[in-house]
């Protein structure tokens, strides 16, 4: 049984489960312990400030989030993976960035769900291990519950937190998604990753709202993933020229980052794009009926969004395109559709183009 493991037979599991990850397509794994004391003061401090905007699960959940054992009891250890995201058909971000004609979504969301990839392939790492040792405690999380996977990830070896807030690895950028294994197994812990951002500081203006307001510190109020995936209402209207055209998430700030130029593209197909999501152009984008953008976001991270909010991002991003007929043409046909948050959005975008001429 996996509780009457010696230190010798926990140091043999270690190096297996580096062999089992690797296996099953994951691109690093290391362990932590649970212990995150200053990472929780810092938590603390950044919801007290209102940082969080309107993620008010930030804050209800207490510290279960810095305190592994009180989410799970019973752990002792987190097993962190990370899966380059990349999809390696896509067109290159700066071209779409470029294009104000087109929808630019956050590269890691081209293709499937990561939350559905990494927890297929943690519980069968999981399996991988019974099979070695017998039954164990263990739940799978992949930004699904109130974990600090970053603080974890530094902690397991993965990378540093950068000053954009994300993860880095010095052979492998940041553009990669994280998962985690809570377990009850003592395993040996990997050596935490010491910060090497030194005096770069290219993610703080590369941000196009002014989200990352000095080094390591983020107000999501401002951070354009935020306000296209997470936020509910209408976008703050002096956020919304900065928004360009960014229709899901934003990676300007990892774009910038030095450290990628050792990003890896994905292994696994199912972060390959789909649906021409690479390169979209907006116009048909916003002529998506509701059952197109229910089809064509099955299994994907847009579908969280709803119909609603994924017409008010794209007619944001409308709003910010260069004029022509068939622009206003789209927003137009939009005016009286049936939820004030598109109405409103539409109102806004259509303003833009008039006052241009």
């Amino acid at each position: 049984m996996a509780s009457n493991l010696t230190d010798e037979e926990l140091s043999a599991l270690r190096s297996q489960l580096t062999g089992f990850a690797t296996a099953l397509g994951f691109d690093q794994v290391g362990v932590a312990g649970i212990e995150l004391p200053e990472d929780e003061v810092r938590l603390e401090r950044w919801i007290a400030e209102g940082r969080h905007g309107g993620m008010q699960y930030m804050a209800s959940h207490g510290r279960r989030r810095s305190r592994p054992a009180e989410l799970v009891p019973g752990t002792l250890r987190i097993i962190s993976v990370r899966m380059n995201s990349t999809a390696p058909d896509a067109a290159p971000a700066q071209t779409v960035l470029a294009d104000g004609s087109r929808g630019y979504v956050a590269r890691y969301a081209l293709g499937r769900d990561y939350h559905k990839i990494l927890r297929q392939r943690l519980a069968r790492l999981a399996a991988m291990l019974e099979v070695e040792i017998g039954p164990f405690g263990y739940r799978a999380f992949v930004d699904s519950a109130p974990v600090m996977e970053k603080p974890l990830a530094r902690n397991a070896g993965l990378g540093w937190i950068g000053k954009h807030t994300n993860l880095i690895n010095s052979r492998a950028g940041s553009l990669f998604m994280l998962g985690e294994l809570f377990t009850d197994l003592p395993l040996p812990v990997d050596t935490p990753a010491k910060d090497r951002c030194g005096t770069c500081n290219a993610c703080i203006p590369a941000c196009p709202t002014g989200a990352i307001t000095a080094p390591y510190q983020l107000d999501a109020r401002r951070c354009i993933s935020y306000l296209t995936i997470e936020h509910h209402g209408p976008i703050p209207e002096e956020l919304r020229t900065a928004i360009g055209n960014r229709i899901f998430g934003c990676d300007d700030c990892q774009l910038v980052c030095p450290w990628n130029k050792f990003a890896g593209l994905a292994a696994e197909p199912g972060f390959r794009a789909r649906h021409g999501l690479d390169a979209p152009g907006l116009v048909e984008l916003f002529q998506w009926t509701e059952e197109e953008y229910l089809d064509r976001s099955a299994g994907s991270a847009l579908r969280r969004l709803g119909y609603a909010r994924w017409l008010r991002n794209v007619a944001v991003a409308l709003g910010n395109a260069p004029t022509s007929p068939e622009i206003v043409a789209a927003l137009k046909a939009r005016r009286e559709h049936p939820d004030a948050l598109v109405r409103e959005h539409v109102e806004w975008a259509l303003a833009r183009h008039v006052n241009r001429h």
